[in-house]
């Protein structure tokens, strides 16, 4: 009986155990087969974090492929938390590695969370004095950050990024969606004691490289010249563009203040603004252009027609106007040369207020450019409706309007190329790897025509004027012929909402050469020191610097003979390097390959000259440690590029090959020295053969 009850306990167990081994398999058995995935998901989710790192971005290149921004790898260093047992010591040791306040550092540490950011982005001495420490939970990562190699060069146009490189300005900002690749993604692992290791996983998708339609010589030659004038005349901003007449590409955008984009943040908003295209100014006597440009079109005007200038006052619509001199009866040229205010005005009269307002919107004024550029202003334009009586007579002279450097280089290069008005652009082309991305860009817009060829055709002899005896001498070219225009606009004081009688505006605006336009130029200065402090004696002379190195460069032909006194000038006696060494300018790398090029010219004419030329001396900077290169049988355009790629400005004379040059080969200069070449036909060989 015993054994019975004994023997069936047993079963009793048995069955339950059997029982229970049942339900534990089965629930095995159900969780692997029909909730396996949802586990394993939850438990994915509990050991890795992903943690998004900053993208690479695509690389911006100019127009000649030389790279002006690009993404380098650079370690960031993060904690586990979990893992770092001691936290004042690990706060102590980090806070004094990257000069982060201590208490910031210890609630990081001191968090739940699994992965916490210490310091992005360290530079390379930072990153070996953490390794150094071999904290416990205490990791790098590698992450991307942008890089500029030429620092302040173009920034305006580049514009920079924030610490999850995202673009904040100029084209980094503009084509952010085709530049910025996707965030790439880290995946931190946690065992079962939440210990990290490198899961070892990351999704990677390539930006787009942007080719611009900027030239970087040119960049440096707008920004010298541009820095140099600020410098003499202690101004505060300025602005310089450079552009394609025939297209509206942008070949060159400087702006002052300057900000270097690898620390933009350490740069206040007034140096970070692109004033080429946000800054709102009276453009004053450059807006005469307009006014005449109109009247001309409509057929209303003659170029030798004249007009009484009342001996420099007239009165409208009750209000005196006094003209900066007192002229007395002016053809159309001569009012545009000498920049005639009552000429202006009383041209404006004939043509009417609504003729005159539909060409001032057909020119662009008013309304943004639709340059690829992010912060564009519209300009000031009021409707026709709210002109006041004296309102015309204000606007043909450059009053009541506001405008922005680029709506007036933009209007000039209408009247350079025949009429057209192109849309600026600054970006020519979007590629990943090989291929070419489609993208609707300003280039790919028609142009529109603002005025008939024969009134562009009229206005560039004018303008021509305007160098040649007018108020733009100190433009004048040498070797090329030039059109252009002064403007020197009074800026409004605050204080006394009336125009300020020494802050003004200073301006020119041209182009060059008149019969086949390869470049406008357009040159701002805000509030020059010193006086005279007008367009003509402070932007004109900066037309001329800024053309005579760019169209050498760009191998435009010369049009007309070097004049002998322009000889004279740049073969003297003496010539003292007046212009400060600017070597906060970033270094350029030159290894790109020129093609040469020669200007053919008659032998016995270039004899002629070389017989003419007195000997050089030259005063040479001694202190310099730029040794100036030979430059005997080298090409204007070879010349130029062995210039800039050292830094020095060059000054030819001539054409054909370079025969002579001051300073001589070796000599020791500073950056930024003048180095004067004379091009000509190198002498013939005498001698029997043997």
């Amino acid at each position: 009986m015993e054994q019975e009850k004994v023997h069936v306990r047993l079963l009793t167990v048995a069955g339950i155990a059997l029982f229970w081994m049942a339900a534990i398999f089965g629930r095995v058995a159900y969780l692997q087969l029909f909730r396996h995935s949802e586990y394993l998901a939850r438990a994915a989710k509990q050991q890795r974090k992903r943690i998004d790192i900053a993208p690479k971005r695509g690389v911006i290149y100019d127009r000649n492929l030389r790279p002006l921004a690009m993404s380098i790898p650079v370690q960031s260093a993060f904690a586990v938390p979990s893992e770092v047992k001691d936290v004042g010591m690990a706060t102590r040791l980090l806070a004094g590695v990257l000069g982060i306040p201590a208490e910031e550092i210890r609630q990081e540490l001191e968090s739940e969370n699994t992965f916490v950011w210490i310091k992005r982005k360290l530079a390379p001495d930072k990153v070996e004095a953490i390794q150094s420490l071999n904290l416990k939970g205490i990791y790098l990562q590698e992450e991307n950050q942008r890089y500029y190699p030429k620092r302040d060069m173009a920034a305006h146009v580049l514009g920079f990024v924030n610490i999850d490189e995202k673009g904040m300005g100029g084209i980094e900002e503009r084509y952010d969606d085709l530049i910025r690749s996707k965030a790439e993604k880290v995946v931190v692992m946690t065992d079962g004691r939440q210990r990290w290791y490198d899961g070892g996983e990351t999704l990677r998708d390539r930006g787009a490289n942007a080719v611009l339609t900027l030239d970087e010589r040119i960049q440096y030659i707008a920004e010298r010249e541009l820095a140099a004038a600020i410098e003499k005349t202690h101004a505060p901003a300025g602005s310089v563009i450079v552009q394609d007449p025939n297209s509206g590409a942008i070949l060159a955008m400087a702006n002052w203040p300057r900000f270097n984009p690898n620390a933009a943040t350490n740069s206040p908003d007034e140096a970070r603004m692109n004033r080429a295209i946000s800054a709102i100014y009276e453009p004053g006597s450059t807006f005469k252009l307009i006014t005449l440009a109109a009247a001309f079109d409509q057929g209303l005007i003659r170029a030798d027609e004249v007009f009484d200038c009342e001996n420099g006052a007239v009165t409208v619509a009750g209000h005196l106007i006094h003209d900066h001199k007192r002229y007395g009866m002016l053809t159309v040229a001569d009012i545009l040369a000498n920049s005639s205010d009552v000429g202006a005005i009383k041209i404006a009269l004939r043509l009417g207020s609504p003729k005159f307002f539909d060409y001032i919107k057909g020119f662009g004024f008013g309304t943004p450019t639709g340059v690829d550029l992010p912060g564009e202003s519209r300009g000031l334009l009021h409707r026709l409706d709210h002109w006041g009586s004296y309102s015309i007579a204000s606007v043909s002279m450059g009053q009541e309007v506001g405008v922005t450097p680029l709506q007036i280089a933009t209007a000039v290069s209408a009247i350079a190329n025949g009429g057209l008005l192109y849309k600026p652009y600054v970006v020519r082309r979007m590629m990943r790897g090989n291929q070419v991305l489609g993208f609707e860009g300003p280039e790919t817009e028609e142009a529109k025509r603002v005025v008939r060829p024969e009134t562009a055709a009229t206005l560039r002899r004018l303008m021509e004027g305007v160098i040649l005896h007018g108020t733009g001498k100190a433009a004048r070219l040498d070797g090329w012929t030039a059109a252009g225009k002064t403007g020197t606009a009074q800026k409004i004081d605050p204080a006394t909402g009336r125009y300020s009688p020494k802050n003004v505006i200073a301006s020119f605006a041209g182009f060059a050469p008149i019969n086949n336009p390869a470049v406008t130029v357009l040159v701002t200065v805000d509030s020059p020191g010193g006086f005279p402090h007008d367009g003509a004696t402070v932007a004109a002379p900066v037309f001329k610097k800024i053309a005579e190195q760019v169209l050498p460069y760009l191998d435009v032909a010369r049009d007309v003979p070097l004049s002998p006194q322009l000889m004279q000038t740049a073969y003297s006696t003496k010539m003292e390097n007046d212009e400060a060494p600017l070597d906060d300018l970033a270094p350029i790398d030159f290894s790109a390959q020129l093609e040469d090029t020669e200007e053919s010219v008659k032998a016995n004419s270039t004899q002629a000259t070389l017989q003419k030329l007195p000997e050089v001396m030259m005063a040479v900077d001694e202190g310099g440690d730029i040794a100036v290169p030979d430059f005997t049988g080298k090409t204007m355009r070879e010349v130029t590029d062995g210039c800039l790629k050292l830094g020095l400005n060059p000054v030819l004379v001539g054409s054909n090959l370079a025969i002579q040059q001051v300073p001589a080969a070796g000599a020791k200069v500073r950056r930024g020295s003048k180095v004067t070449v004379q091009f000509g036909m190198p002498p013939a060989r005498s001698g029997k053969a043997h």
